[in-house]
């Protein structure tokens, strides 16, 4: 059957599935990101998981992947497939949709921001359907959010477009991945409340659920 590699990086986990041609589920799985382990260690889990999921279409479908699309955190460079930087990942000007490509032996790979590409799914098939004008906003690890105008997301003159995660809310707060103090994800995000909330409760294990 003909089908798709779909992977989502996320700051704290990994999303994977094999989509086929009428956006049916084929397959799915995911894993812990590993930042703590540095971020040459978190690129190779990427490559290393992205081959895992060409083998399993091989195994149960006969045939590799059509094609590769890779979502990631931070701000990303499209058109040259380079995830520029990552304040969560570590990495920067790293030339990711290359060397995807090359571990999977040349299949077409689409890299995309994951908040845009979040958002163009959600306004092409989910609850942005049919609306000229949309916010998608991501919460998780930290906070992002993906502008919809007629049909398409709006990247912004800069390529930042949608980033509300890194202005300024609680001046002189906690440290931010990007160097900042008080950034809206250093206090909203998910990982952020989950923090708070182990030090209000006392238990180390709480989190934002």
């Amino acid at each position: 059957m003909k089908h798709v590699i779909a992977l989502d990086v996320g700051g704290t986990g990994i999303k994977a599935a094999l989509v086929g041609p009428d956006h049916e589920l084929l397959y799915e799985a995911r894993r812990p990101t590993g930042r703590d382990r540095g971020t040459d260690a978190v690129v190779a889990g990427i490559l290393d998981f992205t081959a895992e999921l060409r083998a399993v279409g091989l195994r149960q479908y006969g045939q590799a992947a059509a094609a590769a699309g890779v979502a990631v955190p931070g701000i990303v460079d499209e058109t040259n497939g380079t995830a520029v930087y990552s304040a969560n990942l570590g990495w920067r000007d790293l030339p990711l949709r290359d060397l995807l490509s090359a571990r999977l032996d040349g299949m077409p790979v689409a890299l995309g921001h994951d908040v845009r590409t979040g958002g163009l799914a959600e306004g092409r098939i989910g609850a942005g359907k049919g609306a000229d004008r949309f916010l998608f906003l991501a919460l998780g690890t930290g906070i992002a959010g993906a502008i919809g105008i007629d049909g398409r997301i709006e990247a912004g003159a800069h390529g930042y477009a949608g980033e509300l995660g890194h202005i300024v809310v609680r001046p002189g707060g906690p440290l931010c991945g990007c160097g900042g103090h008080g950034c809206l994800e250093s206090v909203a995000s998910a990982s952020a409340v989950s923090r708070a909330w182990a030090r209000a409760s006392g238990d180390g294990a709480a989190d934002a659920a």
